[in-house]
């Protein structure tokens, strides 16, 4: 070995080199090597190594530890700060989207070159909303990064994600939502109530399938709502997926909506069939998304409608409010919208055929 220069002479006689490529997890360094036939050899490859991760590190950062494993330790860091689903959520888009790609590039070693090329695999097989989601999470993986030390800078964050196409959902006519519901109403074993219920107040498909008992209040007429029941992926190996129930997705999502006349009715026959403590079930369980889901299509079906899907009844919900010219606090409220801002984002529509009826009046009254 030449003094200094961590250059060696192997027992199989070639020369070997190493150069500091940062630091693994545990602290320790991480070495590269190069290999030659003779000293002058490995010593002339060496040396633009050596000059370039010496740059790297000053430049992005120490740790050479791979993506992987700073993606699983924030995983473990963030357990405490989300919800399951979130983390389910978090797991299964980095292992099945983000870590083919990138999993054994060390940290230090990311660069915008790398996250053009993820953004370019992606897009040729997702849709531009689910890419934005990835990025998403890809970014506050490598923010904590970026704070805990392991590198200077997010080399992702200047990465242009192209912005979603909004897609409205169209919410049914007042013809479509009476013929669903004069349908729904007279589904055996109130299979149908579960469509009353999003039409009539704005649910989710989750919020109802989490219902409880418990959160009606039958003397105010009140339904209270704070959790929600879903299916999400799982991080174990043994099994694909799995249903929980959790908290309301955020504190505008809890919220209080008044319940008709013709809704507590419904909901009181219910009560009378129902086992548990849940409002719908399926063998003393919560009912899941899904079994809800089916059982509107079969509504849905003998409504002779298409190209309907179950959140609609909710965007029906929200247009028959504003129609009905509610004030648009009161309906983000009742959606559990963060702002109104949002409410009006979303049911441009709606509110477009009441500034209709505004400059109609406004003319009605200067002629």
């Amino acid at each position: 070995m030449r003094k200094g220069e961590n250059i060696y002479l192997r027992k199989d006689g070639r020369w070997e080199g190493r150069f500091p490529k940062g630091r693994k997890v545990n602290g320790r360094i991480k070495y590269g090597y190069v290999y030659g036939k003779s000293y002058s050899e490995v010593k002339k490859r060496l040396y633009p190594l050596r000059i370039h991760y010496q740059s790297l590190q000053q430049i992005q950062g120490t740790s050479a530890e791979r993506f992987e494993e700073w993606a699983g330790e924030w995983l473990n860091e963030v357990q405490e700060e989300v919800k399951p689903s979130t983390l389910s959520s978090y797991h299964y888009k980095l292992t099945k989207y983000i870590y083919p790609t990138i999993k054994e590039v060390p940290l230090n070693e990311l660069t915008l070159e790398t996250g053009k090329h993820l953004l370019k695999d992606l897009q040729q097989q997702l849709a531009r909303s689910t890419v934005q989601v990835i990025f998403r999470i890809l970014n506050k993986c490598l923010n904590r990064a970026r704070k805990r030390g392991k590198i200077h800078a997010n080399p992702f964050s200047e990465l242009k994600i192209p912005k979603t196409k909004h897609k409205k959902t169209r919410a049914l006519t007042l013809t479509e939502q009476k013929r669903m519901m004069t349908i729904a109403s007279k589904e055996k074993k109130g299979y149908g109530i579960p469509v009353l219920l999003a039409l009539h107040s704005g649910m989710r498909i989750g919020e109802i399938a989490a219902l409880q008992w418990s959160d009606i209040d039958f003397e105010t007429n009140l339904i209270t709502v704070t959790h929600t029941y879903q299916r999400i992926p799982t991080i174990e190996a043994q099994k694909k997926t799995q249903l929980i129930l959790t908290d309301s997705k955020t504190e505008a999502s809890v919220r209080v909506i008044p319940i008709s006349k013709k809704l507590r009715s419904l909901l009181l026959q219910q009560r009378k069939r129902a086992k548990g403590n849940f409002v719908f079930t399926a063998n003393g369980q919560p009912c899941e998304p899904r079994l809800l889901t089916y059982h509107f299509h079969r509504i849905r079906e003998k409504a002779k409608l298409a190209n309907v899907h179950f959140h609609q009844l909710r965007h029906t919900f929200a247009t028959r409010c504003l129609e009905a010219n509610k004030d648009i606090s009161s309906v983000s409220a009742l959606l559990g919208h963060a702002s109104t801002q949002m409410t009006l984002d979303t049911y441009v529509d709606a509110m477009l055929e009441q500034r209709y009826r505004v400059i109609e009046e406004m003319t009605q009254l200067i002629s």
